[in-house]
């Protein structure tokens, strides 16, 4: 009997998939590149899933069909081969396409002063012509609202192509949010990690940022789910760990460091802040008290291979401009204005090399 592949099309025709009950060739589950070499037949099936429960069921009833309806002098047993149906795996497409530079502000304790870190260097770098937002990430503890003397302002939504997305509030040339807009300040949020997690996704994702150069996220401090979820929401530049000199704050900053650069999260440390380096009274400017160790961090930079961006010193009038809602750097004419305008530049140098 001579063979060919429309004979073998027929056979397999009989031969049903359980799952529909539909024949496999109307199921498409059969290969059209039917092999014929004398009595030698091969052909490939076609499955959707590869755990599909039917496969070597199917393969017996292929070759039971073949010698059924052709002959059994067919030679078939294991010559059916089996493939699965390629299913693309969909790469989700992360936020802020429009923004050029996404850094996170990081602290591994808190009380370090990294949201003052945050708000005057993304106010110095919005001084310096960049568009700039800033998201006050830490979840348990926003204060960037205070920070900017928008405590009092609320977040308007729009829709935009059919999606509400929430317009950020802009202030000194910021835009602008924080989960304090959504939030009673007077109560501590009590937030699993999920809840927290989803909150984040939804303050970077329903939010129209637009085209900026740089956005600043500023984190909550320690090491958590919190920190997972930014990671793998969105495609971080790098990450600012600020610390001050003291050793207890060291080992922090350290365990910031290995944090990020660890293999399971591998964001790049633009570098370390000093904050509270030395504290200098408004009457004694010339002055330098190091009131909490000297040059801590600057050692750990150089230990760790990372560069030093700023040592930032402990000045009354920083504290009172954040409390005042007018953080320092928009002081031109103070010595801490001009600090913050030098660890910007920092940081756009690192970031273009």
């Amino acid at each position: 009997m001579t063979l060919y592949p429309k004979l073998i099309l027929e056979a397999l025709a009989h031969v049903r998939y359980p799952g529909t009950g539909i024949d496999i060739v109307s199921s498409n589950m059969v290969e059209d590149n039917i092999r014929i070499e004398g009595n030698n037949v091969s052909f490939s099936l076609i499955f959707d899933k590869q755990n599909d429960p039917f496969t070597k069921s199917l393969v017996k009833a292929c070759e039971q069909a073949i010698h059924t309806y052709i002959g059994s002098d067919v030679d078939i047993v294991g010559n059916i081969s089996v493939k699965f149906k390629e299913t693309p795996k969909s790469v989700e497409e992360k936020p802020l396409k429009g923004v050029k530079h996404i850094v996170a502000v990081y602290s591994g304790k808190g009380g370090v002063g990294k949201s003052t870190i945050a708000a005057n260097l993304a106010v110095a770098m919005s001084n310096l012509g960049f568009s700039v937002g800033l998201l006050d990430a830490d979840i348990y503890g926003p204060s960037i609202p205070k920070m900017f003397g928008v405590e009092e302002d609320r977040p308007t939504v729009e829709t935009v192509d059919g999606k509400e997305v929430i317009q950020p509030v802009v202030k000194y040339g910021v835009k602008v949010l924080s989960i304090g807009f959504f939030v009673d300040q007077s109560n501590a949020l009590v937030w699993r990690g999920p809840m927290a997690g989803n909150a984040l996704k939804q303050l970077i994702n329903d939010t129209a940022w637009g085209e900026l150069d740089y956005l600043f996220i500023d984190m909550p401090p320690g090491t958590g789910d919190i920190h997972l979820t930014l990671v793998q929401t969105v495609d971080l530049s790098g990450v600012i760990i600020v610390g001050t000199p003291q050793e207890v704050a060291l080992a922090d900053v350290r365990k910031g460091i290995n944090m990020f650069t660890n293999d399971k999260i591998n964001v790049r440390v633009l570098g370390v802040v000093e904050n509270m380096a030395w504290f200098t009274p408004a009457e004694l400017p010339q002055n330098k008290y190091y009131i909490f160790g000297k040059e801590g961090c600057k050692r750990l930079a150089e230990e760790m291979n990372v560069p030093l961006l700023g040592e930032i010193p402990l000045v009354q009038s920083i504290c009172e401009s954040g409390d005042a809602g007018t953080p320092i750097s928009l002081n031109e004419l103070s010595p801490m204005s001009i600090a913050f305008e030098e660890l910007a530049k920092k940081v756009e140098n690192v970031l273009i090399h």
